[in-house]
């Protein structure tokens, strides 16, 4: 039985991946960005807004880098006949 290798990504797609992933994890790890008080929003000192800002950042980052890795399923995962468990 022969199985078929599924067709890889690009390494375009996986430096694109690469890169919005440091972004998402760099900007909340260096702190000197946000090591600092002001300016204020409201009550909040910079740190907090500046951190909770990349929470939904981060989040829409993660999403583009699955969307541009996820694979379709092959359309030749049920073989015609036999109904038998695949190995």
């Amino acid at each position: 039985m022969t199985q078929h290798a599924r067709p890889g990504k690009s390494p375009a797609t996986w430096g694109v991946v690469t890169i919005l992933l440091i972004i998402a994890i760099g900007g909340t790890l260096w702190v000197p960005i946000y090591a600092r008080s002001l300016p204020k929003l409201g009550p909040f000192p910079f740190f907090y807004w500046y951190q909770f800002i990349w929470v939904p950042v981060s989040a829409v980052l993660c999403w583009i880098c699955y969307v541009l890795l996820k694979s379709k399923p092959p359309s030749h995962a049920r073989t015609a006949g036999g109904g038998g468990a695949r190995r």
